[in-house]
């Protein structure tokens, strides 16, 4: 029985190609280590290595990969649906990649802080600002839900730089940057 790598091994490859740039080297490998781990970690190890395509500027092999997480259906540390739309755009599959945001959209009352966070990346990607402040506002409000302070502080900063582009005035959730509590 062949050894099983583990996720130590996918961070050792993701140092290596954040420090040398080569991240078609670090997704191959990436991909064929994906196809030997555990069964409860191939969900992330299919995205994991899919991000290393994206930044390979690889979107197939990307949405091959991310394709293969959600199939998985095991857990992950981000939706890998919307790394899947993100390899769709890259493809110039923008109503793939559109379906796939709907779906999100219709479970937008219980997604992760996490995910909406990755929402607004994307949408900020495409230049709908607007969509992407609704995600950040979003996850705000599923970071006080869950009482994520982490996660909570990111969206908060990006919820205010995406008001700011817009034109838009300071409201109780930018306040909340300062330690202003927000008004019931």
């Amino acid at each position: 029985m062949g050894r099983v790598a583990g996720v130590d091994e996918f961070d050792e490859i993701e140092f290596q190609a954040a420090r040398t740039g080569n991240h078609v080297r670090a997704a191959v490998r990436m991909s064929k280590l994906a196809q030997e781990v555990d069964p409860g970690l191939r969900g992330e190890a299919h995205v994991r290595a899919g991000e290393q395509w994206m930044m390979a500027d690889e979107p197939q092999p990307a949405a091959d990969e991310f394709s293969a997480a959600i199939e998985d259906g095991g857990l992950v540390s981000a939706e890998a649906r919307v790394h899947l739309a993100r390899a769709l755009f890259g493809l110039e599959r923008e109503s793939e990649a559109e379906l796939l945001l709907a779906g999100l959209t219709a479970e937008r009352d219980t997604v992760s802080p996490r995910t909406c966070d990755l929402l607004a990346e994307l949408f900020t990607e495409q230049g709908d600002l607007n969509r992407a402040l609704d995600w950040t506002t979003v996850g705000v409000e599923r970071c006080i839900q869950l009482g994520d302070e982490a996660e909570l502080q990111l969206l908060l900063r990006l919820r205010y730089r995406l008001r700011v582009d817009l034109g838009l005035g300071e409201d109780d959730y930018d306040r909340m940057l300062d330690g202003t509590p927000r008004k019931a």
